[in-house]
């Protein structure tokens, strides 16, 4: 096969190629073929092949040569074609400078020539006007109208502008000589004025914005401008304050015509701010007025209430109409017209509040006794009476009968809430309705009446009502009812400290008058923490006084010396068990009426003044040995006793008595030992010597020798 080019096209495989070659001669290829395989033959055939594709090679080589040739030939010819755009193209340039320089150069000259003629028709086109005005001020000095502009209805624009300039020139003219024409000057100008409004407000009934527009242009340089926005504002009220809510009407009605007010008028925000200033001083200011005047004079609580929820409503409605274009200072606008509204009210407000609370409160709690069928007592009279009873609570001594109040504790937290929701409500009125600069002292001001009422005229007299219900210690059987007192007191105390923080805190967080509040608040609760304190300890006394009695009346001096030693069968005496059962009851009550520390603090005193009574009490009898252990057994059971307490102290001291109560019992030859015990090592030597001489024993068996 002969060489050729087209057998090297891409993709070229060598390896292929001579496979290719292998395989087309005959005896060539790898398996013989129909021919055995003759390497001669192929060799031969390789040589020849090689010699033609040398051939080949130098036919291609030649061919390469030539192109290279001409390519380079080609290659000069461009770049003396490039040579030569180049320079035609530097021509063409010079010659665009050059009429760019011509072009300006005309321009200057047209620009000049332009002035020279504006120069030359400015006074022509003056003098044409003037010309023209004369023409018509002509007509006026022969008082016959003939212009065309005059006459036909359709050019009243027209005749507008005219009428505007004469109107302006007459007023320059003396009057002596131009009396006459003056006059009917004026008297076509007021004519047409009028036109224009009547041609206005047909206009905006037919809703023609365009012709509105081309109108009030014109009305803007006559005097009755003024009259035409008031005409507009008159017609877009019209039918507009039909349902019943005057703020949602005033709302929907500006966000309704302001898009067209922009259309219509060429200074929008003076428009705006004239409606606006309108719907206040009309529509607003007479709904406050017939909704406050009535009620003021009738219905004080009525009144509170409707001035703050109109103030709100109308704030709440300035706070949507500054989002409108009413000019610059639109916060100070708005605020003038609410100011104008309501400053007649807002003046004497805060006297008002602080009457309404004054009566209200007062009559809440005349409510409250009413319904108790009590006369409230006179408290801190300075009378005799007021001194005994002040005596009987700060002593024990028997002044008289207490009173009895048959469990009733003068104090409900449905007086007490109401109370509260008063102020609340008078708490949020004052933060709407005072002056940024007088809420403190206004919000103080409520606050003292808060006290005096809660504080001072219902829980302080609940307070002295109580103690004055406290029996004296030495009373039997008595009901104890101030630990109610004590229980519903707290409960209001909370109540109190949370409207104090939650209502009015917000209000004089950043005045000198939170200090004076605090002052007061703390001034008040230790007040009324005295007289809980008085009242909880002289209920303790009671409490002690008839633990007193029960022991007095049960507890026989046979039961620590029983006749038959060996047949004692109980646990404890009666009147430990007595005594126990009752001092449970008063601590669940205890509990039950206080919380938090007050609780163990109370506990804690009782439970001191509950040892102190028995440690008392077992010193006043004699102990034989059966009887020491009937005296330990009681002893234990007033520890258990004691455990309901829930105070490590109270238990330390029933069991310190308990190991003095082993002091009764032990044998003669242990007492040392016993005495030196952990428990007993730190105690008075008089003490221990004391409880050992309340043996039967002590002066036969000589154990004050032992003791020693």
């Amino acid at each position: 096969t002969m060489a050729t080019a087209q057998l090297f096209e891409e993709p070229f495989d060598a390896d292929e190629y001579i496979e290719r070659l292998a395989w087309r001669t005959p005896g060539g290829g790898s398996k013989g073929g129909a021919e055995a395989f003759d390497p001669k033959r192929l060799l031969e055939e390789f040589v020849n092949h090689i010699e033609e594709l040398k051939q080949l090679d130098e036919i291609i080589q030649r061919k390469v040569e030539k192109l290279e040739q001409q390519c380079h030939r080609e290659a000069k010819e461009f770049a003396h074609k490039v040579q030569d755009l180049q320079r035609s193209n530097q021509v063409a340039f010079q010659h665009f400078q050059e009429l760019d320089e011509h072009i300006s150069y005309v321009a200057t000259k047209v620009c000049h020539l332009g002035d020279q003629l504006e120069g030359v028709n400015t006074p022509r086109q003056r003098a044409v006007e003037a010309q023209r005005l004369m023409t018509y001020f002509n007509e006026f000095l022969d008082g016959e109208l003939r212009s065309d502009v005059f006459i036909n209805p359709e050019k009243i624009q027209e005749a507008a502008d005219i009428i505007q300039k004469l109107h302006l020139i007459a007023q320059e003219l003396p009057f002596d000589r131009f009396a006459d024409v003056k006059a009917k000057i004026a008297s076509k100008y007021h004519d047409l004025e009028r036109q224009l409004i009547q041609e206005f407000t047909s206009a905006q009934r037919r809703g023609e914005i365009g012709r509105m527009r081309e109108v009030a242009a014109v009305l803007l340089h006559f005097k009755g401008y003024a009259h035409c926005v008031d005409v507009y504002i008159k017609q877009c009220q019209e039918g507009a304050f039909m349902c019943n809510d005057v703020f949602q009407d005033t709302a929907s009605l500006c966000q309704r015509v302001s898009k067209q007010v922009g259309e219509v008028f060429c200074s929008p925000e003076t428009v705006m701010a004239k409606l606006i200033q309108s719907i206040f001083e009309n529509k607003l200011h007479a709904h406050v007025k017939e909704k406050l005047d009535e009620a003021r004079q009738s219905d004080v609580e009525q009144y509170l209430i409707n001035l703050y929820d109109l103030y709100s409503r109308t704030t709440l409605l300035t706070a949507q109409l500054i989002e409108f274009n009413l000019g610059t200072d639109k916060q100070t606008f708005l605020s003038k017209l609410t100011k104008n509204i309501f400053s007649s009210y807002l003046e004497s407000y805060i006297d008002m509040e602080r009457q309404y609370l004054q009566n209200r409160s007062a009559m809440i709690l005349q409510r409250f006794y009413d319904s108790k069928h009590h006369q409230k007592r006179p408290v801190g009279t300075g009378s005799i009476q007021e001194l005994k009873e002040r005596i009987r609570q700060r002593t024990n001594l028997p002044l008289g009968p207490s009173i009895e109040t048959h469990g009733e504790t003068f104090l409900s937290q449905v007086v007490v809430v109401n109370l509260l929701q008063e102020t609340r409500h008078a708490f949020e009125r004052c933060h709407k309705l005072s002056d940024p600069a007088d809420l403190p002292k206004n919000a103080f001001s409520i606050f003292l009446l808060l006290v005096e009422h809660l504080c001072v005229d219902y829980i302080d007299y609940a307070l002295e009502i109580g103690l004055s219900a406290i029996p004296s210690a030495d009373a039997k059987n008595a009901n104890l009812y101030f630990l109610d007192v004590v229980q519903q007191a707290n409960t209001i105390f909370h109540l109190f400290d949370k409207q104090f923080n939650d209502n009015l805190m917000p209000l004089i967080s950043s005045s000198p008058k939170l200090t004076e509040c605090l002052h007061k608040k703390k001034e008040v609760i230790e007040q009324m923490e005295v007289k809980l304190d008085t009242g909880i300890d002289r209920t303790l006394n009671c409490m002690v006084g008839q633990m007193k009695h029960i022991l007095a009346t049960e507890q026989k001096k046979t039961d620590f010396k029983p006749e038959d030693e060996n047949n004692v069968m109980i646990q404890y005496t009666t009147a430990c068990a007595k005594v126990c059962a009752y001092v449970r009851q008063q601590v669940e009550r205890v509990r039950k009426s206080m919380d938090g520390k007050n609780v163990d603090t109370v506990l804690t005193e009782l439970g001191v003044r509950f040892h102190r009574l028995i440690h008392e009490h077992l010193q006043q009898y004699s102990y034989s040995s059966m009887g020491g252990m009937l005296a330990i057994c009681d002893v234990a059971e007033y520890r258990r006793c004691a455990k309901d307490f829930r105070v490590p102290l109270v238990l330390q001291l029933f069991d310190t008595l308990h190991a003095l109560c082993n002091l009764l019992v032990v044998a003669p030859d242990n007492l040392k030992q016993v005495c030196s015990g952990e428990q007993l090592t730190n105690l008075d030597r008089n003490l221990l010597h004391a409880f050992v001489q309340l043996r039967v024993d002590y002066r036969s068996s000589r154990l004050g020798r032992h003791f020693s």
